[in-house]
């Protein structure tokens, strides 16, 4: 796994920095990843299960190095066999301030890279909480499965997206009031230089221009680049 580059199934994504020899994959409890598609991104990373992530990982035949949640969505079954064999089990009460999710991003060494996985489709609120909660959490994420990536750019960031399958659809999402210096090329609608407002996000919907490979660029603000892939 080159330093510089996130590899998953659908996308390689190049940073300009190193990302850290041994990325996590979290395993949470939205609509499950497909089985195999869960089965590659996991390989040669280390597997974290959160509450009903655990029925998600027994079912793939992935055994977590740690388990975290309340238990009140994970089956008694899956969390018992996740127990057996974790280095580390945590558990929660049910009635806390922070999400399950939140809890494991804070767990999470502030250098670490996360592939959160589990995070999309289910409840509206879910999905809010988990994509602001992985945008602002110290270590680095982003939100993927077979469907659905969505990756972060922070301030004087770029990064270059190189689609192995071609996207339905490529967003971007303003994940702050403001982001300034938004570049991006290779699509049919470019921008250079822009400023993208959250109360009126408007660049929805794009799609490549021919090559599947291209930069994305921000000074200042969170991104979101959203995309949406046909389901195998």
């Amino acid at each position: 796994m080159n330093e510089c580059r996130l590899e998953l199934p659908q996308a390689t994504i190049e940073y300009p920095h190193a990302l850290p020899e041994k990325q996590h994959i979290l395993v949470i409890g939205g609509r499950p990843p497909a089985v195999e598609w869960l089965r590659q991104a996991a390989v040669g990373r280390i597997p974290w299960a959160i509450d009903h992530g655990i029925d998600i990982c027994q079912k793939a035949g992935i055994r977590p190095e740690h388990l975290l949640g309340d238990r009140d969505s994970a089956s008694r079954e899956a969390w018992e066999w996740g127990s057996s064999f974790s280095s580390a089990t945590d558990t929660y009460p049910s009635e806390k301030d922070l999400t399950d999710t939140q809890l494991a991003l804070e767990k999470l060494p502030p250098t670490a890279f996360a592939i959160v996985t589990g995070a999309f489709g289910g409840r509206f609120d879910h999905a809010f909480a988990n994509i602001f909660s992985c945008a602002n959490a110290k270590p680095s994420c982003c939100l993927a499965d077979e469907q659905e990536l969505l990756l972060f750019l922070k301030d004087d960031m770029e990064i270059r997206i190189n689609c192995h399958q071609e996207p339905l659809a490529i967003s971007l999402l303003p994940l702050t009031a403001e982001c300034s210096g938004v570049t991006i090329s290779g699509v049919h609608w470019p921008l250079k230089d822009a400023t993208l407002h959250q109360h009126m996000p408007n660049t929805i919907s794009n799609v490549p221009e021919g090559k599947k490979r291209f930069p994305v660029a921000l000074k200042r603000g969170i991104l979101g680049i959203y995309f949406c892939f046909r389901s195998p």
